[in-house]
């Protein structure tokens, strides 16, 4: 009887925050299995694909994600995820920062790097945090906050589009950017 022959899978893991963002800038390369969402990256809680990338990593796989700030925007997850995926012998590769983990590694300026981008990672996110509180601080003030995402009349714009109304013209009389239009006229497309 021979013994049972393990396979190696190299494995991506791509994220962006928001379902408007797009995950094509994020090459991987050739890898076997992609895991990928459009979620916030302040946390590891709640994000499936992340779950589920680390449940189905094995012994001998290896993790590609692009650059650090994908995998995690706050330093104590980015190290747990890290422990969790070498613990189970899996090697996580970061393109990017040309960074690599695994858990016979002892590369102590490795450990530096990736502490020094987490921390810049998470200090970028919590920058980005306080601009975006401001903002909306002074919108409040101006009594021109709304709050939330603002709802898009589609048949508006399709109807306006029909009238011969150009882009340009639509989002001006809307009050929306033009990419709005466009993606909303190319969902019949």
């Amino acid at each position: 009887m021979l013994p049972t022959e393990v396979t190696m899978a190299t494995l991506g893991y791509r994220r962006v925050s928001t379902t408007d963002q797009n995950l094509d800038r994020q090459d991987l390369g050739q890898v076997d299995k992609t895991f990928e969402e459009k979620l916030s990256g302040k946390s590891a809680a709640g994000r499936p694909a992340l779950q589920e990338m680390i449940d189905y990593a094995r012994d001998g796989d290896v993790v590609v994600v692009h650059s650090i700030d994908r995998l995690a925007r706050d330093l104590r997850d980015l190290q747990s995820i890290i422990e969790t995926l070498n613990n189970k012998g899996v090697t996580i590769t970061f393109k990017s920062e040309g960074l690599t983990f695994s858990a016979s590694s002892d590369d102590a300026f490795a450990k530096l790097q990736l502490q020094m981008m987490g921390a810049f990672a998470e200090f970028e996110r919590n920058i980005i945090r306080k601009r975006q509180a401001e903002g909306i601080a002074k919108a409040k003030a101006k009594g021109v906050y709304k709050g939330g995402k603002k709802r898009i009349d589609r048949q508006k714009v399709r109807d306006l589009r029909n009238e011969g109304l150009s882009t340009y013209k639509i989002s001006d009389a809307l009050g929306i950017s033009r990419m709005s239009v466009h993606r909303i006229l190319n969902e019949e497309a």
